[in-house]
């Protein structure tokens, strides 16, 4: 894009406007005269330095990092429908393509997704582990959090006698 534009690659064309000013253009005009052009020993250089830029592409940090904030480790659910809300966090960013998969004691919770919120549904009472996977476009594992362990708690509908 910044190539320079060479004199002998256009022509040059002059006229006054309205107002009297002097107009120089690569358009030709109405009454506009075609100006000649020395092309002989032109030393052209950009207007712009660009040897400070730096235009090379950055690799990015493909290092990513990824917990679960809530539930925490060792934390008792109470909830009479088995319901626990799982919230995930990547960093430096979630990039588009990647996945995130739930594990919930050693299974896939349902497919991989692309964000890192869960809600689980009728969850047993008892202890459970969750983990959560970033997956690549390809379905590789390339990050995962450490295992968070919870309590479910659910009231029983055993009546004592």
């Amino acid at each position: 894009m910044l190539t320079p534009v060479y004199a002998t690659s256009a022509k040059v064309y002059v006229w006054r406007d309205e107002t009297g000013v002097l107009v120089f253009s690569d358009s030709p005009k109405p009454g506009a005269e075609e100006i000649e052009i020395n092309t002989e020993n032109q030393n052209i250089s950009p207007s712009i330095n660009t040897s400070i830029l730096d235009i090379k592409p950055k690799k990015l940090d493909d290092k990513f990092e990824v917990e679960i904030v809530r539930p925490t480790s060792n934390s008792t659910i109470r909830d009479n429908t088995g319901s626990v809300h799982v919230s995930g966090r990547i960093k430096p960013v979630f990039k588009q393509g990647l996945t995130i998969q739930l594990i919930i004691d050693g299974m896939p919770y349902k497919a991989p997704q692309t964000h890192s919120m869960f809600a689980l549904r009728d969850i047993e009472r008892g202890e459970h582990q969750i983990k959560l996977n970033l997956l690549n476009a390809k379905g590789k594992i390339i990050a995962s959090s450490k295992s968070v362990t919870f309590y479910m708690h659910r009231a029983s509908a055993i009546k004592a006698k």
